[in-house]
């Protein structure tokens, strides 16, 4: 029998061999490729006391899941709308991210929504407005959200004024998109609670005096004057309004609730009332609310970062992004689409608005092609500013 002889292997024809290393580069590139997180939020500027915590947040966000690896690319927007839409497209560009979270205020996050829709990337706000998410049309399609509503928390303390025999209300809120949007759902609510709004004022963030619209508000003789405002800034009316002699009760949104407002305010702000997740009061609720566990053990890694009474309400709007991607990430990978491409951005956007029964640190998330926020009134509680601090009001 004669010997057996190997065959020489086919050679691949020149054209051949670099096409197959180019494919098996490429499946190689997309099976390990990272998914890139974006955020833009404000972390100088008038809303620098939402977006520093806010960027704490994300520093303590896992850098990976499901074996994939995660880049956050973090940039500052300066509170600035223009800056916002600039870093948004710089990040869907440039960086070629798979989802955008921020920003932290709402005429910031209005601003990015016809980029990402363009884009056809998905967005999750960390700021609160309604009109983010409402209605969901063609661009708002990709757009999602981790703070309450106005309307939640204006439900909470228009019924919190009727229940003190409250009649008469004045406003004084920021001359922008998050001043308004607390404006006309406090307008659309009052009515049914018998609460008459007597005069609304409005002044900029960047204001340092608002003199003369305290004494027009003073002259409206109110029952309760509503400061709708966010951040540090919102400090300014209270103070003139104590510095004038006010009596009346004061109340706030929950777009002050950080620590910077306590001890910017002091003792001009004891007293007073406003809506607020539940995470900022978590200790107080009952051990039957399913928050508090989610929102204790956040408050614990964040202080344990940053320092013993350092978490607030805007960091834990930060978290919730993460509680939401590591819930819809997963699945997005499960239809075998590689992150960096459009077939993953659009199935990431698919399975965030599928979320259900995620508890997060502020509420219960049931997202929908009609509510891309998800939280019901279990996401919302009043508090008091009692001795320098948040307190359940039961």
């Amino acid at each position: 029998m004669p010997a057996f002889t190997a065959l020489p292997a086919r050679p691949l024809s020149r054209l051949g061999r670099p096409l197959l290393g180019v494919a098996l580069a490429l499946a190689c590139s997309l099976a390990s490729a990272q998914i890139k997180v974006g955020v833009t939020i404000s972390t100088t500027g008038p809303a620098a006391s939402l977006g520093i915590p806010e960027r704490n947040a994300v520093a303590l966000m896992p850098r990976t899941i499901d074996g994939k690896s995660i880049e956050y690319i973090v940039l500052d927007d300066a509170s600035d709308p223009v800056k916002a839409v600039q870093n948004t497209r710089k990040l869907i560009a440039d960086d070629k991210v798979d989802v955008v979270l921020g920003s932290s205020i709402t005429p910031n996050s209005l601003a990015m929504i016809d980029v990402v829709a363009e884009a056809k990337t998905p967005m999750i706000a960390i700021a609160s407005s309604l009109r983010i998410v409402d209605p969901v049309d063609a661009k708002r399609y990709w757009v999602f959200k981790t703070p309450q509503n106005d309307a939640q928390m204006m439900t909470a303390l228009t019924q919190h004024m009727s229940d003190k025999g409250f009649h008469k209300v004045a406003i004084i809120g920021f001359n922008d998109a998050y001043g308004q949007g607390v404006i006309d759902e406090f307008s659309k609510i009052a009515p049914m609670r018998k609460l008459d709004v007597n005069l609304v004022e409005r002044y900029a963030r960047t204001d340092t005096s608002v003199t003369g619209q305290v004494l027009k508000l003073m002259a409206a003789k109110p029952d309760a004057i509503l400061i709708a405002a966010s951040g540090t800034p919102a400090v300014l009316p209270a103070r003139t309004l104590r510095e004038r002699g006010y009596k009346g009760q004061i109340y706030f949104t929950d777009g002050v609730v950080n620590n910077d407002f306590l001890r910017v305010g002091g003792k001009d702000i004891e007293g007073a009332f406003l809506p607020a997740g539940p995470v900022v009061v978590a200790s107080q609720l009952p051990d039957s609310n399913p928050i508090k566990a989610v929102a204790l053990a956040f408050t614990k890694q964040y202080d344990d970062a940053y320092g013993k009474g350092s978490m607030n309400s805007f960091a834990a709007h930060g978290w919730n992004a993460w509680l939401m991607l590591q819930r819809a990430i997963p699945v997005a990978l499960k239809t075998g689409a590689q992150p960096g491409t459009p077939a993953f951005r659009a199935a990431l956007r698919d399975a965030i608005e599928g979320i259900h029964g995620l508890v997060t640190t502020h509420g219960i998330m049931d997202m929908s092609k009609t509510d891309h926020m998800g939280f019901d009134q279990r996401a919302r509680v009043m508090v008091e500013i009692k001795n320098g601090a948040w307190t359940l009001v039961k």
